[in-house]
């Protein structure tokens, strides 16, 4: 999902009950003021769920959403056929009640909720899932997620222009309430892929009444415009402030969602993220400060509001393979061997991240790709004049592109430092708003950037695929046949052992052609208060906030 991750992942809610508020000792303890009622105090009496999202949301279109921050937002407001479990990540029935498969596992009928409801009172139909497919398949839409639908029968074709027929895909609205899926392969995991908000639905009448059906950007996604099925309706949207989802009346399960509202909070700077949070305005921050996670983690009475854990993700650098000297694929490996892994974890980072040597991360629904990216500056050196540029004579100017956060500059500032030891290049370092980011990385206007991928769904493919050259998530310009052969033969393999062997060599692929530098595996480091029930570290990083609820939680004190 997102991955913004890279992907990632690549999933919201609200609250209001007379329980006591999160004790005024803690704010004592984070703001060194007098005792008095916080922003997040007075939130649980008002059942409001206040959270730093990191950055703003490109859009509120599920088919677009270009980042986890975004998915965040869009999974309160929408709802799939399934959704992810709030602690497994796993797929649980959501607007779909049940589901089977064939024999054959070609066939996936999905059976939705008769009480299932848009935010404006119609009833949600097979037919909404079936239009939502159709548009996203049109490539005008320039939907990044487009490929992850190629799983459906002639969908790819479809895509690319060869299949004019919409109705020759693998999609049929059987009746109102009854979804049916063809598959062009078995797909053991399409009910994990359904999760994602590229297979959600959409209200046809609202998209197309504000010219949105074939256009990006349309007026459609906002507050009083947005029709969703979700737990939860857009309320408010001040660009760069601040998004405000209210409980929805119309949600099939709208009694057992607790929370009255949540606020998310765009928050690209993680100094002022953490300020507001221990200022008692912020239940859950996204990140915190690189140089304040010893701070919580080291203090007693701090340390219980730090969470460290492990994501099914990854840190990487791209290379735009377009644009030379980075079309060689000599300085690519060149650039990535110079990068010490091992010390951007331990004195950069410092946050229990461990080096990448490929994109899919250890352990990954049982595949570990065997494939190393090593770190060996004397074989950069030599691959460096190999190319052309003795000791950097001669390279070119570049810029390291990356998103406004300190983190992403003290790495970049980091990996700047070891190609100018290393290597004897010089880059500069440039750094831009991420909606400005997101858009230059899709035009391929940039030398190098960094990137993050989250996986979307707990399979290795979440990774794989998005280096696909038909990938809307590849953004290097890079291609290679074999791989993309595997990628389509992955899909369509009898088992694990078989599509884990092409996952194997996949990775080979990419640790040969490198248009990607693996810089560490995630692990998430952000601040969270007592006192919030149903929010649970996961894999994947996703929330879901049907089951959210705030109570008063113990003081946090210093011994």
């Amino acid at each position: 999902m997102t991955g913004f991750a890279p992907v990632a992942a690549a999933p919201l809610r609200l609250l209001r009950h007379p329980l006591l508020v999160l004790a005024a000792a803690a704010a004592l303890v984070l703001t060194g003021c007098r005792p008095r009622e916080s922003a997040v105090e007075a939130a649980v009496a008002s059942r409001t769920l206040l959270l730093g999202n990191l950055s703003e949301p490109n859009d509120l279109d599920p088919q677009i959403a270009d980042s986890q921050q975004t998915f965040n937002v869009i999974m309160a407001l929408m709802e799939g056929l399934a959704q992810y479990d709030p602690k497994t990540c796993e797929p649980v029935p959501a607007t779909a009640e049940r589901w089977e498969t064939s024999a054959d596992q070609l066939t996936w009928t999905f059976h939705l909720r008769r009480d299932a409801r848009w935010s404006n009172g119609d009833p949600v139909t097979a037919k909404d899932f079936a239009w939502a497919y159709r548009r996203m398949l049109n490539p005008g839409i320039g939907a990044e997620y487009a490929s992850m639908l190629f799983v459906l029968r002639n969908a790819e074709a479809y895509y690319s222009g060869k299949e004019k027929d919409f109705t020759a895909v693998g999609v049929e609205a059987r009746d109102d309430h009854t979804l049916v899926l063809r598959l062009a392969q078995p797909v053991a995991y399409l009910d994990k892929l359904v999760c994602h908000a590229a297979w959600y639905p959409l209200h046809p009448a609202t998209v197309t009444r504000f010219g949105g059906e074939t256009t990006r950007g349309s007026a459609w996604t906002k507050p009083g415009n947005y029709v969703g099925n979700g737990a939860f309706v857009l309320e408010e949207w001040i660009p760069n402030k601040l998004i405000r989802v209210r409980r929805s009346p119309t949600y099939w399960d709208h009694a057992t969602v607790w929370l009255n509202d949540v606020v998310f909070y765009p928050i690209d700077s993680t100094d002022a993220e953490e300020r507001m949070f221990r200022s008692g305005q912020l239940h859950v921050t996204a990140s915190i400060p690189i140089e304040k996670i010893a701070v919580y983690k080291n203090d007693p009475a701090l340390a219980p509001l730090l969470h460290q854990e492990t994501n099914l993700a990854t840190y990487f650098y791209r290379f735009n393979t377009t644009r030379a000297p980075f079309d060689d694929v000599r300085v690519r490996r060149a650039l990535t061997y110079a990068i010490d892994r091992q010390r951007i974890v331990e004195r950069v980072a410092k946050g229990g991240q461990q080096p990448a040597q490929s994109l899919t991360p250890p352990a990954t629904a049982g595949f570990t790709a065997r494939s190393r990216v090593p770190h060996d500056p004397e074989q950069a050196r030599r691959l460096l004049a190999e190319a052309g540029f003795p000791g950097g004579r001669g390279f070119p100017s570049f810029e390291i592109l990356f998103n406004t956060n300190g983190g992403h500059r003290q790495i970049a500032e980091a990996i700047q430092q070891m190609w100018r030891t290393e290597l004897g290049i010089d880059a500069r370092l440039f750094n831009q708003e991420a909606k400005v980011y997101v858009d230059t990385m899709r035009r391929l206007d940039y030398a190098v950037g960094r990137f993050a991928w989250v996986g979307d769904y707990l399979d290795p493919s979440t990774f794989i695929d998005i280096m696909a050259g038909d990938s809307g998530n590849n953004q290097t310009g890079w291609k290679n046949a074999e791989y993309n052969r595997l990628v389509l033969a992955a899909r369509g393999a009898a088992g694990a052992a078989e599509r884990y062997a092409m996952f194997q060599r996949c990775e080979e692929i990419l640790a040969e052609e490198l248009p990607i530098a693996p810089i560490y595996y995630y692990v998430r480091n952000n601040l969270r208060r007592p006192g919030i029930n149903g929010w649970h570290g996961n894999l994947l990083d996703l929330h879901p906030l049907k089951g959210v609820s705030l109570e008063a939680a113990p003081a946090v004190t210093r011994p």
